[in-house]
């Protein structure tokens, strides 16, 4: 899924895709690859497939590498 990450202000931070990687324990966590390739590691996915407690971690993450705390996740599916 293509998405993008967008400031309060309306300024583009960045555009990527979201993955789901999986460790050496068969955990899954849901992460971001920017189309400039910066990775961004998110949290673990319940067993049971929820994904808040991931996209908590996530969404902390986008806040270290771009420093705002207020952003938008526009998301665009292609079929």
């Amino acid at each position: 899924m293509r998405c993008s990450i967008v400031s309060r202000a309306g300024q583009t931070l960045a555009s990527g895709r979201f993955l789901i990687s999986q460790d050496e324990d068969n955990h899954l966590y849901l992460d971001f690859e920017s189309d400039r390739g910066r990775y961004v590691e998110g949290g673990q996915i319940s067993e049971n497939g929820d994904l808040t407690s991931a996209s908590q971690v996530l969404l902390k993450q986008f806040f270290e590498v771009w420093g705002v705390s207020e952003i938008t996740l526009q998301a665009q599916a292609k079929g």
